[in-house]
């Protein structure tokens, strides 16, 4: 998937519309991430309307304000718009994280071809592999909400990094990708079980080491008292 928009420049959606035009910046921004192609016009009532659902999802799946770790999620709009004026329009209502192409950029048309786009407003859901997983998510985003995310991130056997352990992962025999964080769960009561016990094991050693200690000076001073001196 972030082979389609290498040698390319995305823009994002914020007061200084930085370009990212490096093949580091894109792969960073896109890599092992669901995809969403929005393709709409200032023009189209109807795009017009989905753009608000499309926020509120977007931003729950990515606003640190409603979740705790943003989703593995990207969203490009793709203007079929005949002015740029009418891309701002639309640019200024959609969520400040959102990539863009530049309107003098002839790829939106490619992808629009690519994509086989004929109706809008249309979301195409692309895999991280650039599968294509939905060919247009407007009506299951529109009636789903935040939980088609779950289903696009099952079918395309998505792993949050959040959660990610390499060392677990590398086990074939893993039951389910929830394993490795049991596994880390308990692993981690196991290790605090050993050092409480630990603790406890050394406390009572110098406990008794300390009262052997005692016990060894009190006959020395009691033999000492009774005239009885140990031999050397």
């Amino acid at each position: 998937m972030v082979d389609l928009f290498l040698n390319r420049v995305l823009v994002e959606n914020n007061s200084d519309q930085d370009e990212l035009n490096t093949e580091r910046e894109i792969i960073g921004i896109l890599e092992n991430r669901i995809l969403l192609l929005f393709f709409a016009s200032a023009e189209c009532e109807r795009c017009q309307k989905f753009v608000p659902v499309l926020n509120r999802f977007f931003k729950k799946l990515k606003d640190p304000a409603y979740i705790e770790y943003p989703k593995l999620l990207a969203l490009i709009f793709v203007s079929l718009d005949q002015s740029e004026e009418q891309q701002e329009k639309t640019l200024k209502e959609l969520h400040k994280r959102t990539l863009f192409l530049a309107f003098e950029d002839p790829y939106r048309k490619e992808l629009q071809a690519m994509f086989k786009v004929k109706d809008i407003p249309a979301v195409v859901v692309l895999r991280p592999d650039g599968s294509v997983l939905s060919p247009n998510a407007v009506q299951d985003i529109s009636h789903l909400g935040t939980d088609c995310f779950r289903n696009w991130q099952e079918s395309a056997e998505l792993v949050e990094r959040t959660f990610m352990l390499n060392e677990e992962f590398d086990d074939p025999n893993l039951r389910s990708a929830t394993d490795p964080v049991r596994r880390l769960k308990y692993k981690t009561e196991d290790d605090k079980r050993k050092k409480r016990w630990w603790k406890l094991w050394v406390k009572g050693k110098d406990g008794n080491d300390a009262e052997e200690e005692d016990e060894t000076r009190d006959v020395k001073r009691k033999n000492a008292d009774n005239g009885i001196w140990p031999r050397r």
